[in-house]
């Protein structure tokens, strides 16, 4: 036992040695880490300015990029849109067109009902009085008297009258 305790104290020291001579070299790697981290950090807050720059002109050309794509895109719509707006407009424009031309034969049918007399049918009266009045002068071989010249008022009072005189007769006769 004895021999066995000198053998662990003799290896005490050269133990106690050793021990040192690790926390040496721990302590001596532990400084080595700590400085390279100042480095790292000190590297990081020099060229992160760099970065921050580099970064910061990348995001403005990626936004000039997307601002053109989009100002692109709405003149892309804008110019379908006018012209789709164009083809609404024209097809409304036909559909009033045809509308109108609905009406005017619906309003020239009734009051063709009504025995009024249509701005054809008085210009035709007017060109047969005309006629008839040359006709007269000639008959008559004396220079024609200007006569006054009918208008649509002056012929379509009368006509207006005949379809009342028709009910009349109708009416009398039943």
């Amino acid at each position: 036992m004895v021999k066995k305790m000198k053998s662990t104290t003799t290896g005490g020291a050269a133990a106690k040695q050793q021990s040192s001579h690790l926390a040496a070299s721990v302590k001596e790697s532990a400084q080595q880490i700590w400085l390279a981290g100042m480095g790292a950090f000190s590297k990081a807050q020099a060229e992160g300015g760099k970065v921050f720059e580099t970064l910061v002109k990348e995001g403005m050309s990626l936004q000039k990029k997307t601002q053109g794509l989009a100002e692109d895109k709405i003149s892309e719509v804008t110019g379908k849109m006018t012209a789709m707006a164009g083809t609404v407009s024209a097809k409304a424009g036909q559909n009033w067109d045809k509308l109108e031309a609905i009406f005017e034969a619906r309003t020239e049918k009734a009051l063709g009902k009504l025995g009024v007399p249509t701005a054809k049918d008085v210009d035709a009266l007017v060109k047969r009085v005309d006629a008839l009045a040359a006709a007269v002068a000639k008959l008559s071989k004396t220079a024609p008297a200007k006569a006054p010249r009918a208008t649509a008022k002056t012929v379509a009072k009368p006509a207006a009258k005949a379809p009342a005189r028709r009910a009349r007769k109708t009416a009398a006769s039943a």
